[in-house]
């Protein structure tokens, strides 16, 4: 059997990086264990994005689209509460996941002119532990 994942996020400039909580090295974004993945369709919810569940750190829900006509693997990206969307796990991660068996956090941000553009969102097993620090 295998340790459960523990990681904590590290504030570092618009976001967090990851850090093993056990060992305290940092974990690569290109680690096997975990999807570090930049929000797919963002553009076409720019207003949405602007909302505070997005900020990093955020929890973030998975919703998965079996319905979608252009993508029945298709896994939205919603903020916890699913008010609003910011848009899509990539098409090439998400025909590998089952959106029940993995949580997201949003993990950094990228802003233009004062408005966040665009999102980097950390997938990680749903038996993971991830440590956000309190604002």
């Amino acid at each position: 059997m295998t340790e459960r994942l523990r990681l904590w996020l590290e504030r570092a400039g618009a976001g967090y990086r990851l850090r093993d909580a056990a060992t305290e090295q940092f974990v690569r974004e290109d680690d096997p264990r975990i999807h570090v993945v930049p929000v797919a369709g963002v553009s076409y919810r720019m207003d949405d994005v602007q909302a505070e569940g997005f900020a990093p750190g955020r929890p973030l829900a998975l919703v998965p689209e079996p319905d979608n006509e252009h993508d029945q693997n298709a896994i939205a990206i919603w903020d916890q509460e699913r008010r609003v969307q910011a848009g899509y796990v990539p098409a090439n991660v998400a025909r590998t996941l089952r959106a029940g068996e993995w949580q997201a956090v949003s993990l950094r941000e990228f802003a233009e002119e004062g408005r966040r553009g665009g999102l980097r969102v950390l997938l990680a097993p749903r038996d993971a532990w991830i440590g956000v620090p309190r604002s």
